[in-house]
């Protein structure tokens, strides 16, 4: 096997690992494999040790690997942050969009998607432990905002997505998830039928698992380091 293979089989063995600590079932939890930076041969070693979703922070960077793996399985999802002047590239080349946290923008996801793809999946970045530089909306924004996007036709909203900061050991961790679980929770008992918490990195996501996410963002446990596209 490569090495994404192997590695892909590892971070699975750890999600699994994880699942049985929780004592949660392993197929609740989807690995994310967070492609940003790396080329689409890459992505390509990563689909053909069976990934399917993708991660990617840079817009346009993603974009040229879209269009280079048309026609693959791969399911791409937008996990940076999203200007008013992206959104019709996230609209026409994504499949998910896990950072929206302001209705402007997906208003203009929802206005600028296109009729022949499926609704764009949508998850609300959510700012949990309150860092005034960090994006995401605040929790006590979180419900009208999402009562809102839920409206959209052309968006179909899955669930919340948070990046909290990092914790110095696996208690602290699950303590700094939990609240993303709750808003998770509340929004479900409003009536909004939801399926993903998107949390947890190649760092933290047993704590994240314990704590109740249903899709981990692995990258370095995958790929290795950062490295610059096309290398």
């Amino acid at each position: 096997m490569t090495t994404i293979a192997n590695n892909l089989q590892a971070v699975h063995q750890r999600i699994a690992s994880a699942c049985k600590a929780a004592g949660r079932d392993p197929s609740q939890v989807r690995l994310l494999a967070v492609s940003k930076t790396f080329a689409a041969a890459a992505v390509a070693q990563a689909l053909g040790a069976g990934q399917r979703e993708f991660g990617e922070n840079y817009i346009q960077e993603a974009v040229g690997k879209v269009n280079e793996l048309a026609g693959t399985p791969a399911i791409w999802h937008c996990i940076g942050p999203i200007q008013s002047n992206k959104t019709r590239l996230v609209a026409e080349h994504f499949d998910w969009a896990q950072s929206v946290d302001r209705l402007k923008i997906a208003q203009r996801l929802n206005d600028q998607r296109p009729a022949q793809l499926a609704p764009l999946q949508v998850c609300i970045q959510v700012n949990t432990d309150g860092g005034p530089t960090k994006a995401g909306v605040a929790p006590d924004a979180l419900a009208e905002l999402a009562h809102a996007i839920s409206e959209l036709p052309r968006l179909r909203l899955r669930g919340l997505m948070t990046i909290p900061e990092p914790a110095p050991d696996f208690e602290s961790a699950c303590a700094l998830h939990a609240p993303a679980r709750l808003l998770f929770e509340q929004l479900k008992m409003q009536g909004l039928s939801l399926d993903t918490l998107s949390m947890g990195m190649s760092a933290d996501l047993e704590a994240a698992i314990h704590a109740g996410s249903t899709m981990v963002r692995v990258g370095t446990a995958i790929f290795g380091g950062r490295a610059p596209m096309g290398t």
